[in-house]
Parts: structure tokens; C-alpha cells; sequence
């Protein structure tokens, strides 16, 4: 058997790719008093905090990205940016080829974003009826439609409760209807925020699992934020740390831990949740 075979290997492409990026937010400071603020009228006077700060990232198609970092790092702000929910003060991005702001429709059709303490269902009508408005507003073959929630449910367990309102549903079950609705359409690319947020540690676990089976099935590219460190270990291929508005580390889980903390990477039971703590609080401090 000769020994230069060439082994054929899946090449992976680029879908998200940013160059210095940055998003700064202005607020009015409006002074005590009635006379202060009718001359605050002419004269105003405001205060401007930069929450995405010069980030340049190139994201790989198939791939679970976690995206970890304190409240107010900058982790939603560059999630809306990259759906086209806000639009950058500076630099560029390219998702899919395009820049997500200008909102054309073959983008927004490849694209989902799961806002884990916002509904995009409807809150008075069951999730099946949410469903179909959805389908309709994609465009979307209504039988396959059905066929496809028919399959998320089951793999989500809860197919009893597509026709009770939204309303009258429990937090882990709203979550799942929210999943549902943000694959309907199969995205290519699936931001989700803060996904397992205030759920139980049973519906936590059912989540993840559903979220690895899917992404092994369907292959989308994910970026995941989460406050439960268990989300981003088990289902991250790689780790983005983000610090007052900067990217301070990107890698595998594995790599972080072992090169971050070396005290805590020789423990055989890790605590992956303190490593990330004691990282940001340096990167904090040096900041």
C-alpha cells in the first residue's frame, strides 16, 4: 500500500466572521432639578460606555461556541450585533457572507435567536398556533412543518402540552416551545442566550441533551451563552471569554483549563465554574 495517500478531510468554512468590531452606548445624564432639565434641553450632557470593544473573531460552520463572561461584559451586545438586532458603532461582520444589519430576508431565513427571559411565541395561544403563524411568516411548507414539530416535541418531551397556552405552561416547558419555534425553520446559524436560565436541574439536563443530539443531527452553527458553566463544558467545541467588552481568550475547554489555573487542572474533579471565575477576575483586575 503506497504511503502518500491522500486522506480526504471535511474542510470546514468560515460563516461568521468579525473585524474590530465595537458598540458603544450613549445616555443622556438629565440633571436634578426642573430649571437643570429644561437647560439640559440645549445643553446636554452624556455619559458613553463601550460594551463590544475592537473584537475580531472567525467562527467555523458545525460548531458549538460557548460565549462566557460577567453580566454587562458584552456577550449579548455581540450576539444582537451578529442576528442584526443592533447595528455596531464601528468596524464590520460578515454572518453567512452578509452584514447582518442590513436584515436582507436570505439572511434573516438562515438565522435564530433565543433570547432566553424574552417570548417570541405568543403569550394568549397555545405553541402549535404560534407554529403556524411562524410557518407562514418563513414561508414553510405546512405539512413538513408539522412533521417537524411533531419530531422536535418528542425529542424535546413535550408533545402534551403543544396545544395549552403559553401562559399556563411552567418555565422549562415555555423554554422548549421557545426552542421549537426558534429551529422551525432550520437555521443555519442559532444564537441562544441564556437558554437554561432559571430552570430546574432536570430541565437543564434535558436541554443540553437535546441541544448536542440536534447539532450532531443537523449540524448548525451555535453560539451559546450561559451562566451554568455545565452548559458550556459539556457542549462547547470551543470556549470565547469575554471581559468588559474583549475577547480574552479563545479555545478549547480543555486547553483553558489545563493552561488557566494549573492548581485547580490537576484536580481530577475539576470545577470548571471556578476556573472561569478566577480567570475573569484577573482579566477584570488588569483591565
Amino acid at each position: 500500500m503506497p504511503n502518500n495517500q491522500n486522506i480526504l478531510m471535511p474542510i470546514m468554512s468560515i460563516v461568521i466572521e468579525t473585524t474590530d468590531l465595537s458598540r458603544e452606548y450613549k445616555s443622556y445624564q438629565k440633571p436634578e432639578g426642573v430649571m437643570n432639565s429644561i437647560k439640559g434641553i440645549w445643553n446636554r450632557e452624556y455619559t458613553s460606555k463601550i460594551a463590544l470593544d475592537k473584537t475580531t473573531l472567525q467562527i467555523e460552520s458545525g460548531k458549538i461556541i460557548g460565549l462566557v463572561g460577567a453580566n454587562g461584559a458584552g456577550k449579548t451586545t455581540l450576539l444582537k450585533i451578529l442576528s442584526g438586532l443592533v447595528t455596531p458603532t464601528s468596524g464590520d461582520a460578515r454572518v453567512l457572507g452578509y452584514r447582518p444589519w442590513e436584515r436582507k430576508n436570505d439572511f434573516l431565513r438562515q438565522i435564530s435567536i433565543l433570547l432566553g427571559q424574552k417570548n417570541q411565541l405568543w403569550w394568549d395561544i397555545s405553541p402549535v398556533d404560534s407554529y403556524a403563524l411562524l410557518a407562514r411568516i418563513y414561508d414553510l411548507d405546512l405539512n413538513k412543518t408539522r412533521l417537524r414539530i411533531k419530531d422536535l416535541a418528542e425529542m424535546l418531551q413535550c408533545s402534551h402540552v403543544l396545544n395549552t397556552q403559553l401562559r399556563r405552561l411552567s418555565l422549562g416547558e415555555r423554554m422548549k416551545m421557545e426552542i421549537i419555534g426558534a429551529l422551525l425553520h432550520e437555521p443555519k446559524i442559532l444564537f441562544l442566550d441564556e437558554p437554561t436560565i432559571g430552570l430546574d436541574i432536570v430541565a437543564q439536563e434535558n436541554i443540553r441533551n437535546f441541544l448536542a443530539s440536534y447539532v450532531k443531527e443537523k449540524e448548525p452553527t451555535v453560539i451559546l451563552t450561559s451562566h451554568y458553566m455545565d452548559d458550556i463544558a459539556t457542549l462547547a467545541d470551543r470556549l470565547l471569554l469575554i471581559s468588559k467588552g474583549n475577547i480574552v481568550y479563545q479555545g478549547t475547554v480543555n486547553e483553558f483549563v489545563a493552561n488557566s489555573n494549573k492548581e485547580l487542572a490537576q484536580d481530577d474533579k475539576v470545577d470548571f465554574e471556578e476556573v472561569i471565575r478566577r480567570f475573569l477576575e484577573t482579566e477584570s483586575r488588569i483591565r
